[in-house]
């Protein structure tokens, strides 16, 4: 995506910066987007019916006339074809351009925006309640309601600077994945409720594509998909990009929304979207087929307490494996819920923390039985500080069903990154260095091992990625003839510094005040008494 444009978008947010933090403004800036793209997106729809499809638009004013012309000739039949086309028909007065014409006229009122939100939202149950975050009443955004209003049409008018359209390739949901990224490093720990970085997704992405690329339809889940990012990034090693179906469940209904919009904005349909509200471990989802799919991605809140009540021991996704995952530290549940998920001839990948590579008691006991089982497939060290609101460093689990072989790879990507102020990150070599050796699957110095099954059984089913891979740099050898000829000449220098000093105070010697004091720093370099 462009600079300028995110430069744009960038300069909308700086309206509300101040005035609230940024898992506050997200809400405003993300849903006025989603908002802004349905309203232009219908008014090139209907220049197209009207003209014939085209790549070259004309200005929006000209759209906008084209859509006032047929709204007057036929507002009914005008709303049934747009509404069959796009699934969606916003009405003149309710469009975003309209709301920009009244800003300029100072006649914009933020009542007018709200009806426009809930009439969207009562057009079926992909909109229903996706504006329920966006509090136009908030006194944070102004003391009373002129204030408000003022705000507000500052915010559409900087939004609406913005082609959504201007650029070729996925520029609207490439905005939106710019945005929710410049969010979550502003947000602190509230980014971890819903972005996954681009670079993590990618590799993920890319490994639970391989030998999948021509599987049609294509069916992706991510337990908890935060703003869908994770799901949305396999399109990109698929052939059939517009033929896979995203299954998703979200907690957060504030991100859960977020995700919604999310794939909206990236082009995905609403009969290739099964996307659910609710408590992933508390109760399985979904059960209805399919319930087991082609590729599972997670990025779950790591070692996020859950209940581990006695139930969960006759659950299907769990009872196989006679323990649970402790109360204080739900990383195995979350990863049994996707493995149980996961088709036999598909691949998952999990982000955790490394204590799930080496805990005991319970969890050395699941994670025995998943290395019996043969069911991972190998285990990537990841750098530190590359994920916003938490510096620690975390794994990459990949998951396989029906494996010929129970050997596990291990990579240690953990020193390739790039420093950035505060954050590291993994640059594409990085990230085809880690695709690369997964794909090749054999030793590497100081890189990566194929360790057997026995090599495993060995270390008692520990996985910490040092034992497998030694990073271990030896230090230089030390020259000690060299060293000893330094500190000769060291010594040397020194005594020829002390002597210039002696003579210098020798000169400056102009009392029996000042010859005492001279006395006694002779005594102090001689190493005498400091009295």
């Amino acid at each position: 995506m462009a600079t300028g444009l995110e430069q744009q978008l960038w300069a909308a947010a700086d309206i509300l910066r101040g005035k609230m933090d940024a898992s506050e403004y997200k809400n405003y800036l993300l849903g006025l987007v989603f908002y802004k793209y349905l309203s232009d997106s219908e008014l090139r729809e209907v220049y197209e019916q009207e003209n014939g499809q085209t790549t070259d638009f004309p200005t929006r004013s000209i759209q906008y006339q084209t859509l006032m012309d047929w709204f007057e000739d036929d507002s009914e039949e005008l709303a049934e074809i747009i509404q069959l086309q796009k699934g969606y028909f916003i009405k003149p007065s309710q469009l975003f351009y309209t709301y920009r014409q009244q800003a300029d006229r100072y006649e914009f009122n933020l009542t007018d925006l709200q009806a426009g939100f809930n009439e969207l939202e009562r057009q079926g149950d992909q909109f229903k309640g996706l504006f329920a975050d966006i509090d136009l009443n908030s006194t944070k955004l102004g003391s009373n309601a002129q204030q408000r209003n003022v705000t507000i049409t500052e915010v559409l008018r900087a939004l609406d600077e913005i082609d959504l359209f201007e650029h070729d390739g996925d520029v609207i949901g490439d905005a939106y994945e710019y945005l929710i990224g410049q969010f979550a490093a502003g947000a602190g720990k509230k980014a971890g409720e819903f972005y996954t970085p681009q670079a993590v997704s990618r590799i993920i992405s890319e490994i639970a594509a391989i030998g999948q690329e021509d599987r049609a339809p294509f069916h992706i889940y991510d337990p908890t998909m935060g703003s869908g990012s994770l799901m949305l990034n396999i399109r990109r090693y698929l052939s059939n990009p517009k033929q896979v179906h995203y299954h998703g469940q979200e907690l957060n209904t504030t991100t859960y929304n977020l995700a919604r919009m999310n794939l909206i904005l990236h082009g995905v349909d609403q009969d290739r979207m099964n996307l659910n509200n609710g408590d992933t471990l508390d109760a399985d989802w979904p059960t209805e087929e399919p319930h087991q799919f082609d590729a599972v991605v997670m990025n779950p809140p790591y070692s996020a307490k859950w209940s581990a009540a006695d139930k969960f021991l006759s659950d299907q996704r769990f009872e196989r494996f006679g323990k649970l995952a402790p109360k204080s530290k739900a990383d195995f549940a979350f990863l049994l819920h996707g493995f149980y998920h996961l088709k036999d001839s598909g691949t998952m990948g999990i982000v955790l923390p490394h204590g799930v590579l080496f805990r005991g008691a319970a969890e050395g006991t699941i994670r025995q039985a998943l290395l019996e089982m043969g069911a991972i497939d190998a285990v990537i060290g990841l750098p530190a500080n590359i994920f916003y609101g938490t510096s620690i460093p975390t794994t990459v689990i990949i998951l396989k069903k029906n494996r010929s072989s129970r050997d596990v790879l291990f990579i240690d990507a953990s020193q390739d990154f790039d420093k950035q102020k505060t954050q590291n990150v993994l640059s594409p070599k990085h990230i085809q260095k880690i695709v690369s050796a997964y794909k090749e699957r054999t030793d590497t110095e100081k890189y990566s091992h194929v360790a057997s099954y026995d090599e495993i059984k060995e270390n008692d089913f520990n996985l910490n990625i040092p034992r497998y891979v030694d990073t271990f740099e030896d230090e230089a050898p030390v020259d000690l003839v060299k060293v000893s000829d330094e500190i000769s000449k060291i010594d040397q220098e020194l005594s020829e510094k002390q002597s210039d000093l002696l003579a210098m105070m020798n000169e400056l010697a102009v009392n029996e005040e000042s010859q005492l004091i001279i006395e006694s720093t002779k005594r102090i370099l001689a190493g005498g008494d400091h009295e």
